[in-house]
């Protein structure tokens, strides 16, 4: 995720955050398997993964604290 899409993220309402983690953690499941079977181009797409969904973690758990789980 680029820096325009970390603001994006951070203005996403709660269904959205919830939506967008489970798409990023099914490509990243995809994303281990590729390594498994070795046909990654960008072993560094790994890494940047887990941190975009530890990004989303953080700002889910940020609005479910200040009650904006609708």
């Amino acid at each position: 995720m680029a820096n325009s899409k970390k603001k994006n993220v951070k203005e996403m309402s709660y269904a959205e955050l919830v939506t967008q983690l489970k798409d990023v953690k099914q490509k990243y499941m995809d994303l281990r398997f590729q390594m498994v079977v070795g046909h990654v181009d960008n072993p560094l797409q790994k890494r940047t993964m887990r941190r975009d969904i530890a990004r989303l973690n953080t700002l889910i758990r940020q609005k479910e604290l200040a009650g904006q789980t609708e």
